[in-house]
């Protein structure tokens, strides 16, 4: 059996030299045309003066249209595991984007947050000392970034990434550092760590022996003008076989400790630095103890400074004696690690209380200042002549008790196939990294909820708890539902306890009612916030009280959207059948069964002509808020028949045949209705309206994708030649015309042309792109389904930038709209529908 070497990068991913400029830059200042401003000139009145007010009144404005972010080219693969918060990496090693108030996004750069390197001859002379993260730096310029960026590669493959760094000519060496953080399908203990693992190898390419120092440099705080606000001290800790610093320290209000630490082996002796001065130009405290011992100096008993935190943990690498000549090192990343961090873990949340009671003589109390201070570690070893030897380094955070800006609640914290195309390999991990970096939290049930589910053994959210991410991380609105829609094939393909959990929070959600009068955007109406028996929007913004203020979209009145419900029960439906079709879960049928025969008796309301067929009402009444529909429409009256299905199946299933024969007999009413209405020989109609019905629409069959997926295989709501004919007619229309078929498919188009009606029918939709490839996969256009997503994923990665940012919307030229979006994780319907080809 061939031996492989797990330090070497894979071949798949995102691949970048640091030098790779991206030929392409974008941004959200897309101006739609004069006349679909006039149309929606009131809307942009009243969003103005919304602003305008929540603005003056500090709260967090859900949808931020006047200032949306400018996307930056900078992201690489971010660190944390699922709903603990997350701290985004740039590809040429910055710390940016810190997500640890729950919900809200930083998007700063912290020059004191990186790795560094020192290389000793076998005389101790210095040789080189470089930062190794290349972007420019405002403090700490003592030491520089020396390294050329053509000399450093990057891959990122989520939740991995590999940097190289080729130091040859400065002083014999080669480093690799590998990035983990514990996002493992499946497993609902390891993935809630907020941590990451760094696994340095580091080669002696040379004759002589090498002492290398990797230094790993942390501050206080995120990088915010606050940081200075928070008293805070640090403690060194030993335990077992790591040793690091832990930083106790305040954002927001909220407790919080950072802990770095490295893992000790006989070849390795660590030293501790208490602090340095981020502002300062670094050389007393970092520079000169390195560059002259290898090491830091020993730390006073007690410190008390006014300087601006620092964590700094050093890992100086230095052979005692020399080793056997090997290249293949093992990995090591593994089940230890995961269990020393869980341990570090431990002692954090210990440490909030009493940290000096969980590892007593380990513990050396070193500094206790009412402003602010810093402090570190470091190990030495040497590398001898042309050997390898590795450390693994972690950074840990913990924020076990979190609130919301009004502080009213505290919650706590729930801790290949060959034929594949090689992008997809790579996009399929990557796009994954919102499932952590979207906001993501998972709570604890309080001991009201406790109380009130303890009857309900099989109610998944006794062991899980609350799962939430936000809709984007510009849009924040926990848990959209008319998105997570999409979205959710990947918490159902991978963490399928957390989607169940999300259903049974939004089940309970539609039976509620909150009577708060809210004046909508578009029209000026006030409605309820909250009707009963209505699906909502979205479980809340992190600048309310999400999971308990539901309903935080302020543009429409969400409670008579056509897609929501049907959305519900095809979810549902997918969440029982999908895994097993021949032995559903009917358990959860029967936990959903009522409130799914409420929501669609609902939808029967919307039935105008009596032809089992519901209509939009020429208002934004769906998720393409900006693209009204008229009469039936090809979307909604899709996800409807779709939905009809699903409801005859699932009450069939439950011994409920007045129901299943009911539903039967309304979807053979509506297949045919929907068929004359809409058909046209070549693709269904948008809708029923004399303007923009010929257009055609990208997620025309969104609800046969559903049922696809669901592991439903047959044609009992389209029939087989049409749903083939309207693929190919997107294809050539949606895809190959547009871009040259390398940016995905654009939503909307009329006589090959982009339909340019609306807001929204000009846009490509990355979600809807992978939902599309995945219904064509299904088809048997393999070919086809993967050039229509890999077209738009390499734009995105190769050209301009969006790695790790992947947005909600594409422009055929030089614009995007709202970055780091929840829908494009959809592509894990392309891996289920990849699959379920495959087993044919």
């Amino acid at each position: 059996m061939s031996k492989v070497n797990h330090t070497l990068p894979p071949k798949y991913g995102l691949k970048l030299s640091l030098d790779y400029v991206y030929p392409e830059k974008r941004n959200q200042d897309y101006r739609p045309s004069l006349r679909v401003i006039w149309s929606i000139l009131p809307l942009i009145l009243r969003y103005i003066l919304f602003y305008i007010k929540s603005k003056w009144k500090g709260h967090k404005v859900v949808m931020d249209y006047i200032f949306p972010r400018k996307p930056e080219q900078i992201y690489g693969v971010p660190i944390g595991g699922i709903g603990c918060g997350t701290i985004g990496r740039g590809y040429k090693g910055q710390f940016c984007r810190f997500q640890l108030k729950p919900g809200i996004y930083e998007w700063n750069t912290v020059d004191a947050d990186d790795f560094l390197v020192v290389i000793k001859d076998e005389k101790g002379f210095t040789l080189f000392e470089s930062w190794l993260s290349t972007y420019r730096k405002r403090s700490l310029s003592s030491c520089i970034s020396k390294i050329p960026e053509y000399k450093i590669k990057y891959t990122g493959l989520y939740p991995r990434s590999w940097t190289e760094y080729d130091l040859t000519e400065y002083g014999g060496v080669k480093l690799i550092c590998r990035q983990i953080s514990p996002v493992i399908p499946h497993n609902y203990k390891d993935s809630a760590l907020p941590c990451a693992v760094f696994v340095w190898t580091v080669e002696n390419v040379c004759d002589s022996d090498r002492t290398v120092t990797i230094a790993f440099t942390f501050k206080n705080g995120t990088g915010s003008k606050d940081d200075k606000k928070s008293a805070c001290s640090s403690k060194i800790f030993s335990y077992e076989n790591t040793e690091g610093v832990i930083l106790y320290h305040m954002i927001d209000k909220m407790p919080c400790a950072y802990a770095l630490a490295a893992k000790t082996t006989k070849d390795v002796s660590i030293s501790k630095c208490l602090y340095f001065d981020p502002k300062s130009d670094g050389f007393d405290d970092l520079w000169f103890p390195l560059a002259e011992n290898g090491e830091f100096d020993k730390p006073k008993k007690s410190t008390y400074v006014s300087v601006l935190v620092s964590v700094v943990i050093c890992i100086v690498i230095t052979s005692l004696k020399k080793m056997p000549s090997t290249r293949n090192t093992p990995e090591i990343i593994n089940k230890s690690v995961v269990a020393r961090v869980e341990k570090l873990e431990e002692a954090l949340q210990q440490g909030m209380k009493d940290l000096r009671s969980q590892v007593t003589s380990n513990i050396s109390a070193s500094g206790n200042v009412y402003n602010e201070m810093g402090c570190g570690i470091a190990a030495k070893m040497r590398v001898p002549a042309n050997q390898t030897k590795e450390v693994d380094m972690s950074l840990v955070w913990d924020m076990p008790t979190i609130s919301f800006p009004n502080h009213k609640k505290t919650y706590d914290k729930f801790y290949t196939k060959h034929k594949l195309p090689d992008w997809y390999k790579g996009a399929l991990f990557n796009e994954t990294y919102f499932v952590s970096d979207g906001g993501s939290l998972w709570l604890c049930l309080n001991e009201e909820e406790k109380k009130r589910l303890a009857s309900n053994d099989n109610d998944p959210r006794n062991a899980y708890g609350h799962f939430a991410y936000l809709e984007g991380q510009e849009y924040i609105m926990y848990n959209s539902y008319d998105v997570h829609f999409y979205a959710s094939h990947a918490l159902y393909k991978n963490w399928p306890m957390l989607q169940k959990c999300l259903q049974y929070d939004l089940r309970d959600f539609i039976s509620l009612e909150i009577n708060d009068p809210l004046k909508v955007l578009y029209n000026g109406h006030i409605v309820e916030r909250k009707y009963p028996n209505t699906v909502p929007h979205d479980a809340g913004s992190p600048g309310e009280e999400p999971l308990a203020l539901i309903n935080a979209y302020p543009i429409h009145d969400v409670s008579s959207w056509r897609d929501l419900n049907s959305k519900f029960i095809l979810q549902t439906f997918r969440d029982a059948y999908g895994s097993s079709p021949s032995k559903p879960d009917l358990q959860y049928l029967e936990d959903m069964y009522s409130t799914c025969y409420t929501i669609i008796q609902k939808c029967i309301k919307h039935e105008i002509n009596e032809d089992g067929l519901i209509e939009n009402g020429g208002i934004p009444d769906q998720t393409y808020d900006s693209w009204t529909m008229s009469g039936v429409s090809a979307y909604c009256g899709g996800l409807w028949l779709c939905a009809l299905k699903g409801m005859s199946i699932m009450a069939a299933q439950l011994g409920k045949e007045k129901d299943a024969q009911s539903f039967q007999s309304i979807l053979n009413k509506a297949k045919p209705a929907f068929e004359k209405k809409l058909w046209n020989g070549k693709y269904y109609n948008f809708d029923c309206s004399e303007s923009q019905s010929k257009s055609v629409m990208a997620d025309q069959l969104c609800g046969h994708w559903y049922l696809g997926c669901s592991g439903l295989k047959t044609y009992d709501v389209f029939p087989e030649d049409n749903v083939k004919t309207t693929l190919k007619t997107i294809y050539k229309s949606n895809v190959q015309l547009f871009c040259d078929g390398n940016m995905g498919a654009v939503n909307g188009t009329i006589d090959g042309k982009v339909d340019e009606s609306s807001v929204q029918s000009v846009e490509v939709w990355t979600g809807v792109t992978y939902a599309l490839a995945a219904t064509m996969i299904l088809e048997g256009m393999v070919e086809e389904g993967f050039k229509t997503a890999g077209g738009m994923y390499n734009s995105m990665t190769k050209k301009f930038g969006m790695a790790f940012d992947t947005p909600e919307a594409l422009y055929d030229k030089k614009y995007i709209r709202a970055v780091a979006y929840m829908r494009p994780l959809s592509i894990w319907s392309m891996q289920t529908a990849w699959e379920m080809f495959n087993n044919r």
